[in-house]
């Protein structure tokens, strides 16, 4: 039993007390022998840097030793010496290690250079690569910004239901919750199901957003935040899109489209001068190994002034680029939904800064946003980003009851369990407003990171959910 008590990594390389006696816990990430001396690079999650570990062999049992391998968990105790190598400032010389578990030679992370596709396969084990302890580090610490980017202006945490019986986006590409059995399933004269003998004693699913269920709670409390997983059945393979996700989805009484505006920008801003802030190491090793423009691109945000632009003045300039010999691959046209490729030249190539388009058309937007006094378009926001596109999509509720209803009912939507949610524009209505941002596109932003499941630990996705 090791009688010092352990330092993490993290801590160890900011000490300077040399010949002090330190003990150090964690996984071997490569072991270097030699007759003269061993050199172990040892990591514990803490940090992106490993510390050096100094062998002498001559005073280890040999065979010790041969265990010590990449992947093999040990425990090491020496003295913090300065480091006489480049690219340490400080090492621990070792008199004493501890093998607390052997790696098999088969172990999948061991080999360098592996793709991304290979390591979802394994992702059990990829958390203990540099890339992903960074990414994960990383999310963390922005799921620390956001909460304290809304304690500091007063937002309160709002918590909504993950089992709901309504839509939010109108979308129906729910998952289904159930306790029926599935392989003897009782139905009405028209072929559908009966629920009345199931749990809930009626249709249940999980949430696609907690946004409807805040409106409640800011025209309670005045402002205030969700920050949970959400669910889509949507057959998407795509390098964008999860099945399990997580939603920021704010919701604010009396803010007007200006405010909301500069909300987003605000906040998206706080995120990312946060990482730049406390992810340093980590931020500077994914621009090494996996994005060399990131840190620019972070820096960027932080500096520039998101460009306010009306959706129909996005479409004359993607139109006049389309003249101008710009070939995309969708065609472009007034009342449509705009693509990736789309966004992304309006932020990357016509503005070179982030964009805050408003102002779409009501046919591919969703039924509660607020009208503009056009008739055609309604107060909705998306913030535009660099490599990402939309990163943000939100909008000015409309408060009115007898527009809101006739919304839905000229998009057919079926709004029988949704009285409560009409309740809030018959007793006591106010302006309101808010957005929802998918955490993990966040992610893939701060991190430079190409495929948003190698952002969350555990990806989900059609045909796939493992680990």
């Amino acid at each position: 039993m090791d009688k010092l008590q352990r330092t993490k990594v993290v801590d160890v390389l900011r000490r300077t007390d040399f010949g002090a006696d330190v003990n150090v816990k964690g996984w071997v990430r490569t072991h270097r022998s030699s007759k003269a001396v061993d050199f172990i690079a040892l990591n514990d999650g803490s940090t992106i840097k490993n510390v050096q570990l100094v062998v002498d062999p001559t005073h280890f049992d040999a065979e010790l030793l041969k265990q010590i391998t990449t992947g093999a968990c040990i425990s090491a105790t020496g003295v913090l010496v300065e480091s006489q190598g480049q690219g340490q400032s400080s090492e621990i010389q070792c008199r004493d290690i501890t093998l607390y578990g052997g790696c098999a030679t088969d172990y999948p992370m061991q080999k360098k250079g592996q793709s991304f596709e290979y390591m979802r396969q394994h992702a059990h084990l990829r958390l203990r690569t540099n890339t992903f302890g960074a990414v994960m580090r990383i999310r963390h610490h922005m799921a620390i910004a956001i909460h304290q980017y809304f304690h500091e202006h007063g937002f309160f945490y709002f918590h909504t239901p993950l089992i709901t019986a309504s839509d939010a986006e109108g979308a129906g590409e729910m998952f289904q919750v159930t306790t029926k059995n599935l392989y003897d399933l009782e139905k009405d004269e028209n072929g559908k199901i009966i629920y009345s003998d199931d749990f809930f004693g009626k249709m249940t699913s999980l949430t696609v957003s907690g946004q409807l269920e805040g409106e409640l709670g800011a025209t309670a409390l005045g402002q205030i935040y969700t920050f949970g997983p959400t669910f889509r059945a949507e057959n998407s393979n795509t390098p964008r899109h999860l099945a399990e996700f997580w939603m920021i989805e704010p919701e604010v009484a009396f803010i007007e489209l200006a405010d909301l505006m500069h909300l987003e920008e605000d906040f998206i801003k706080y995120c990312v001068r946060w990482a730049l802030e406390k992810c340093r190491d980590d931020l500077e090793f994914l621009n090494k190994m996996i994005d060399p423009t990131l840190l620019d691109r972070l820096e960027g945000v932080v500096r520039e002034d998101f460009v306010r632009l009306t959706y129909t003045d996005g479409i004359r300039i993607l139109e006049e680029a389309v003249k101008g010999g710009r070939k995309f691959e969708f065609p472009i046209s007034w009342g449509m939904d705009l693509a990736s490729e789309h966004e992304r030249f309006l932020v990357e190539e016509h503005f070179k800064k982030p964009v805050i388009m408003t102002d779409y058309p009501k046919g591919i937007k969703a039924f509660y946003m607020k009208l503009n006094d056009d008739g055609k378009t309604v107060q909705g926001t998306d913030v535009l980003f660099p490599q990402i596109g939309e990163i943000i999509g939100g909008s000015v509720r409309e408060e009115n009851y007898d527009k809101l209803v006739a919304q839905i009912e000229e998009r057919q939507i079926p709004m029988k369990d949704m009285w409560w949610y009409l309740d809030t524009r018959r007793y006591g209505t106010c302006p309101h407003g808010g957005f929802g941002l998918g955490f993990e596109r966040l992610i893939l932003f701060v991190t430079g990171m190409q495929n948003i499941r190698d952002v969350i630990p555990f990806p989900r996705t059609p045909k796939s959910a493992e680990f």
